[in-house]
């Protein structure tokens, strides 16, 4: 167990949506990480219900806190800063983890860090390897799907985004229509690997110039290709052993997922042309765990003479190990929030309203500043 250098120690909560977590980092990677989901809670619902998550939050996070401590072997007070998701979420989900971060920064005396959950996803991969900038990013996730320009930890510019559905509500939408237990989308991956990509679905939204994202007309194009030829199949519902569906189905999965990774890579071929001083790319989001989608855009990079960084898969989902290196990597640069900051649900922007510490030196995370004024 390497231990945590003084001052250096960032403590990263998450709560956006029904995954409750707290990491640490110290010196730029991942000391330790705990994890409570409520996956099985709300699969009795086929998706997340607001209520029963923020309560779940408010019933794990005291104790996650104290297991996190013991696995680490440190306590309270070798926290430099709390870093903490700030929004896109779920408001009553986010409230819990940020009203905690406030506590525990009034308490210690330490800096508070809002992290833009989005951002936290696309900076994850720097936990396992290096990251060139400026990159472009390419967030698809359960409720976005988004093109950024990053220049550095702090400076994200939006390129595009999505016009309707997010790509990880489409692929949770066609496992269920298909029948999969929820959450479904990674059912719908580990089906097209078994299938073929026989059926032909056009590009969704690429007869533009665009960098945005639609992908609503695919998903009604799979739903009607679903009613006319899948639905006389026998599916022993819910599914949750992709290798019992029948073939027909299999190769729908291979088919609808093949399309999705042409259409982000037509879109992301366009970022590299439009941003043409970019050598490096980023793949981040719960929907970056999908190995067809993971190969794809690792050949795109390698035709622009890119380099490529994305997360593991355990890295891809909602951590608060990169929340905690967020945090990190924003402490580096001396900035924090004070204690009335703002939580942000989603459909909101989120400001750039960070502040810079007074005293920072550029070398250490001061725990001497960052009071609410």
């Amino acid at each position: 167990m390497r231990r945590a250098t003084p001052h250096d120690l960032c403590l990263g909560i998450e709560t956006s949506c029904d995954e409750t977590s707290l990491a640490l980092v110290s010196d730029g990677k991942l000391l330790a990480h705990v994890l409570a989901s409520q996956s099985d809670l709300h699969a009795l619902f086929g998706g997340v219900v607001p209520e029963l998550a923020s309560r779940e939050h408010y019933r794990y996070i005291g104790r996650l806190f104290d297991e996190l401590l013991e696995r680490a072997s440190v306590s309270p007070k070798d926290i430099a800063a709390v870093a903490v998701s700030r929004g896109p979420g779920l408001l009553g989900s986010l409230l819990v983890g940020v009203a905690f971060a406030k506590a525990l920064a009034l308490g210690l005396s330490i800096p508070l860090v809002g992290v833009n959950h989005l951002h936290a996803h696309l900076l994850a991969a720097g936990l396992e390897q290096e990251i060139s900038y400026p990159a472009l990013g390419l967030l698809i996730s359960g409720g976005h799907t988004n093109i950024y320009r990053i220049s550095s930890p702090s400076s994200f510019r939006a390129l595009g985004r999505t016009l309707d559905d997010a790509l990880g509500e489409a692929f949770d939408k066609i496992g269920n229509l298909l029948g999969m237990s929820y959450p479904s989308g990674r059912l719908v991956d580990e089906a097209a690997r078994l299938g073929n990509a026989s059926v032909s679905f056009p590009l969704p939204y690429v007869r533009n110039t665009n960098l945005d994202f639609s992908f609503s007309g695919l998903k009604t194009a799979v739903a009607t290709y679903i009613e006319k030829n899948c639905s006389g199949l026998s599916v022993q519902k819910p599914v949750t052993d992709v290798r019992l569906l029948p073939g027909e189905i299999l190769d729908l999965c291979a088919s609808f997922t093949h399309t999705v990774a042409e259409t982000l890579a037509v879109k992301l071929q366009r970022a590299f042309r439009q941003e043409n001083d970019i050598r490096f790319c980023l793949l981040a989001g719960g929907v970056a765990a999908n190995t067809t989608i993971r190969g794809r855009i690792r050949a795109l990079a390698a035709e622009n003479g890119a380099g490529i960084a994305m997360p593991s898969p355990a890295l891809c989902t909602d951590n608060a190990a990169m929340v905690a290196y967020a945090g990190w990597l924003l402490r580096q640069e001396g900035l924090f929030h004070p204690l009335d900051m703002e939580t942000i649900p989603r459909g909101r922007a989120i400001p750039d309203d960070y502040e810079r510490d007074p005293i920072f030196s550029g070398d250490t995370m001061s725990k001497a500043s960052c009071l609410c004024r």
